[in-house]
Formats: C-alpha cells, structure tokens, sequence
C-alpha cells in the first residue's frame, strides 16, 4: 500500500460507477438507499477526505447519470492513497461492498479509477470517465489506476530563484 503523500500539492481523485440493479425507488433497493446518508456522512469525516460530488441542493450524487440512465456515479478526492483505502476497507462502508451485488450488476472491465489532481481542483464526471477509458484500455499507470495497483502523485516541480 502506497505512503502518504509527501507532495502536498497533489490530491488522489476517484470514481466509480455501478449499474443499477433496479430503479433506487424500488423497495428491493432500499437496503442501498437506507445506506446512501450515512455512509456520505462517514465519508465526510473520515480523514484525509476532501470532497465528493454531489447534485446541486442534493446530499449526493444519485440523480445525476452522466454515463446513462441506470450508471450512478460516485466521484470524490482524498488526500491521500491510504485515507482513501481505510475509509473503503476499514469502515462500515466494507459492509455496503459487500452488497453490493445485491444492488449492481457486475460490471465487465473497470468500474474504479483513480488518478493525482492539483490539491484545490475539483474533478468533474466526464474527466472521470475518460480515466476509467484509460485504465480500461491501457492498465493501471501513472494517469489512472487502482488501489491494488496504486501510483504516487507526480514529482513536485523545482522552482529556481532568479
């Protein structure tokens, strides 16, 4: 598992997508949707978290389907690798993981990626889905992977005094 970051500078963005199972007004979706505050709410206190997407007076992101009617989308920055992986794996939200397929089909090829952005920059879909594309196509590398295969941020840049 990849060190915090010593670069400041760079924040870790990620998304993932998931097709619905069914509608999210569907009863045999309310275990996910009982889920959605809490779990938002963990994540916005968990450390290292930054921000996450969500709709415009909305709690989250679940109307927005950038990537069609049944894909929802989750896009959120974490300061680091680790913080984003024990608020995945050490949290309750482990246990929506592992429901998930009560919720989402499987998906075929990446449904996760992560990618280093400019600490103070906000990821948008439509940039997360081109790195989903690239770690589709290409594997896990420095412009899109996963946290099996992570990556550190880029190298700060040496500034020289005149």
């Amino acid at each position: 598992m990849s060190t915090p970051s010593p670069h400041p500078s760079f924040h870790l963005a990620q998304i993932n997508v998931g097709t619905l199972k069914e509608p999210l007004d569907q009863p045999s979706m309310s275990g996910f949707t009982d889920l959605l505050d809490p779990i938002n709410a963990l994540a916005d206190r968990s450390p290292g978290f930054v921000w996450r997407l969500a709709e415009e007076g909305e709690s989250d992101a679940t109307k927005m389907r950038p990537f069609g009617t049944e894909v929802l989308v989750n896009l959120s920055v974490w300061e680091t690798v680790q913080s984003l992986w024990d608020f995945t794996y050490r949290t309750e939200h482990l246990e929506l993981l592992r429901q998930r397929r009560d919720w989402f089909h499987r998906f075929s090829g990446a449904h996760l990626a992560l990618w280093w952005i400019p600490a103070g920059t906000v990821p948008t879909p439509e940039e997360g889905g081109r790195r989903l594309e690239t770690l589709r196509a290409k594997g896990p590398g420095p412009d899109a992977f996963t946290l099996r295969d992570p990556f550190d941020p880029p190298a700060t840049p040496q500034f020289s005094h005149p």
